[in-house]
């Protein structure tokens, strides 16, 4: 009763990762490294392929974008989680500010996930149907599958935010995270939150399952095209493409089901913790290494403008 009937604005604070003073200063150097790593490696992928007439293609038209919202992700998490790690008690975030923080959260993470839905379309079609992949993913289909991705992620991070910020939240508290995820901040409501993670398991299987599903399709085509290709060439540059967009599939899918599939009364803080680490941080920082080494053209481009660079 004392807490509900609290009036004044509320505030919370972010879970420390350790009570260790030391630990938690390692804790940040290694978060700053990766969120450094993370905007300049995807800004630098932005701008080659911007730049590169070669890289003009659908394909490297869906990197950028995922190179983009890959920026916009990190900066939405990460500076905040820096200075909480810093100062856990001293780093607050209003009700209005955690849930714009949220809302950015679940727009550019659903919009991430379905555009690497449409770059597994795009390598189906230019893997099964290489002779009609000019006419069959035209620029203005690229354009239609990238917007689509941003709308159905804004639809999704709408629909969540008012759903989880209409409940009544009773006083001050620490959010079992360190960022306003879903399910550690809905438990700090002080109402009945059944009908609400309900909500979520929905969205969930529409944003995650549903996609994954259409991923895997292509690649059982994708394989099967592989396969019987004769060029030992064709196939290793065919798996290498595609390597690269499996391996951000998966941690990417991976981490997200972990979370927000599985029953919200087995929920972990601790393995929460862990397992968002890796898509907010190790996945941003990961993706343009991964595919600057596995992308032969994309190594060659970046290459001619370290050249260019050096040069001048």
């Amino acid at each position: 009763m004392e807490d509900a009937n609290q009036t004044g604005p509320i505030h919370f604070h972010f879970r420390p990762f350790s009570q260790l003073p030391e630990v938690q200063v390692l804790i940040f150097v290694t978060f700053l490294i990766m969120y450094v790593v993370s905007v300049s490696g995807n800004t630098s992928i932005s701008l080659i392929i911007g730049t590169s007439r070669s890289l003009h293609t659908p394909m490297y038209f869906f990197l950028a974008s995922l190179a983009a919202l890959e920026i916009c992700y990190s900066c939405t998490i990460a500076p905040l989680t820096l200075a909480s790690v810093l100062s856990p008690e001293k780093t607050l975030i209003s009700l209005p500010g955690c849930a714009a923080q949220m809302f950015f959260f679940i727009f550019l993470g659903s919009a991430d996930c379905m555009l690497l839905a449409a770059m597994a379309y795009d390598r189906f079609v230019a893997i099964c149907h290489p002779l009609r992949y000019a006419l069959l993913m035209s620029w203005r289909l690229c354009a239609q599958l990238a917007l689509g991705s941003l709308v159905l992620g804004f639809i999704s991070a709408v629909q969540l935010t008012i759903l989880i910020f209409r409940l009544p939240f009773c006083s001050s508290k620490e959010v079992g995270m360190f960022y306003c995820d879903i399910l550690p901040v809905m438990r700090l409501a002080c109402a009945d939150t059944r009908v609400h993670e309900a909500t979520l398991f929905v969205v969930g299987v529409t944003v995650l399952t549903i996609p994954f599903l259409l991923i895997a399709l292509s690649y059982v085509f994708i394989v099967a095209a592989i396969v019987k290709m004769r060029s030992a060439e064709g196939r290793h540059k065919a798996f290498s493409t595609c390597s690269s967009h499996l391996t951000m599939v998966l941690l990417q899918y991976g981490g997200g089901s972990l979370i927000y599939l599985c029953p919200s009364s087995s929920y972990s803080p601790e393995r929460g913790q862990v397992v968002s680490v890796v898509y907010t941080f190790i996945t941003p920082m990961l993706n343009p290494l991964i595919y600057s080494m596995r992308n032969r053209e994309l190594k060659d481009a970046v290459k001619r403008a370290m050249r260019r660079f050096l040069s001048s």
